[in-house]
This record gives C-alpha cells, sequence and structure tokens, in this order.
C-alpha cells in the first residue's frame, strides 16, 4: 500500500515566495548584508541611552516602522493623484501636490531609521530581504528629494517623471516589506528586542 503522504502533490509556493526567493536568495547579499549590520550595530553603540529602544518602538510596546511607513506612502500616493488628476485650469494642484510630497519625504526620514534599527536585528533570508528593501526605499527617498528640487526649480515635468518613478519603486519595496512581515514574522512580536528573522 503507498503512503498517502507521498503520493500528495507538492505544497504549492505562493507566488509572492517565488519573487522573494528570486530576488534575495543570492550569496553576494550575504557580505554586504554582514558588513552594513556590523556598521549598524557599531553606530547604534554611539547612540545616547534610550535611542535605540526608541527606534525600535520598545516605549510602545509596538514596532514604529510599520507606524510610520503611512506617512511617506500616503504622502507620495497623493501627490501623484494630485499631479495627473485633471483641473479645469493648468497647475491648479500644483501647490497641494508639492506640499504632499514634501510631507511624504520628510516623513520618510523617522521611517527609514526605524526600518534600518529593526534590520539590524534580523539574520537569514528576511536580513537579506530587508537589505533589499531597504534600498529599494531609500532609492525611493531619493529620487522625490531629486523631484522637490526639480519642481522647486521650475521644472514640474521631470519632478513628476522623478516622483512617479519613486512611487514604483516604493511599491516594490513595500511588497518586499509585506514577505518580511507576512512570511518571515518580523515585527510581529511585541517589539523587536530579540533576534528576527
Amino acid at each position: 500500500m503507498l503512503n498517502p503522504l507521498r503520493s500528495r502533490p507538492p505544497a504549492h509556493v505562493p507566488p509572492a515566495h517565488v519573487l522573494e526567493d528570486a530576488v534575495s536568495d543570492h550569496d553576494a547579499l550575504e557580505g554586504v548584508a554582514d558588513t552594513l549590520q556590523t556598521l549598524l550595530r557599531g553606530a547604534e553603540t554611539t547612540l545616547p541611552p534610550g535611542v535605540t529602544d526608541a527606534l525600535h518602538g520598545e516605549w510602545l510596546g509596538h514596532p514604529l516602522h510599520p507606524i510610520l511607513v503611512h506617512l511617506p506612502l500616503g504622502g507620495w500616493m497623493i501627490t501623484a493623484a494630485l499631479d495627473h488628476l485633471p483641473t479645469r485650469s493648468p497647475g491648479a494642484n500644483d501647490a497641494a501636490a508639492d506640499r504632499a510630497l514634501l510631507l511624504g519625504t520628510l516623513g520618510a526620514v523617522g521611517t527609514i531609521a526605524t526600518g534600518w534599527a529593526d534590520w539590524s536585528n534580523t539574520r537569514g533570508q528576511a536580513r537579506r530581504t530587508g537589505l533589499i528593501h531597504g534600498a529599494l526605499n531609500e532609492a525611493a527617498f531619493v529620487l522625490n528629494v531629486g523631484s522637490l528640487l526639480a519642481r522647486r526649480q521650475g521644472r514640474r515635468g521631470l519632478g513628476k517623471t522623478l516622483s512617479g518613478a519613486a512611487l514604483g519603486v516604493a511599491v516594490a519595496g513595500g511588497f518586499l516589506g509585506g514577505e518580511l512581515v507576512y512570511r518571515h514574522g518580523l515585527g510581529v512580536g511585541r517589539t523587536l528586542a530579540h533576534r528576527q528573522g
């Protein structure tokens, strides 16, 4: 008699996991992650007492990064909507779009700081995926800073292109952030006081 467990087809691997594996299962990322994690941990030791715990959300009992991520993403999505909504007069949404972009980009500073603080405590595939997640979101931040500068110089077309590209990059980074939480369990505990991944 055949073992019923052996006759089952292999379990379905969700497309999200396949994509994450394709992006993050590379030995070259381990060396980069080791170096950066060592640097971050060294930098954390130079911070005043309590700052690292505050970045992890220890005072709140909940990681801060997932809370803060809404400000940049929200600001950048509102910017995209205002940039492309039809208006009765050309440029009617320009000031509001620029304000939303500025707020989102300023809000990204805290999001970046808490994200890297949380990442410094990861290991394995979660560490590699987190490295790419962070790099994509830093790229989105830099593109949006470029967009702000272009808009200030009156180069709105370039500004819209840069912020549009940044939003696409941020969405890709957000996808990987979702994998970090829902596949690897990062941040689902009370805080990030213990190693994750």
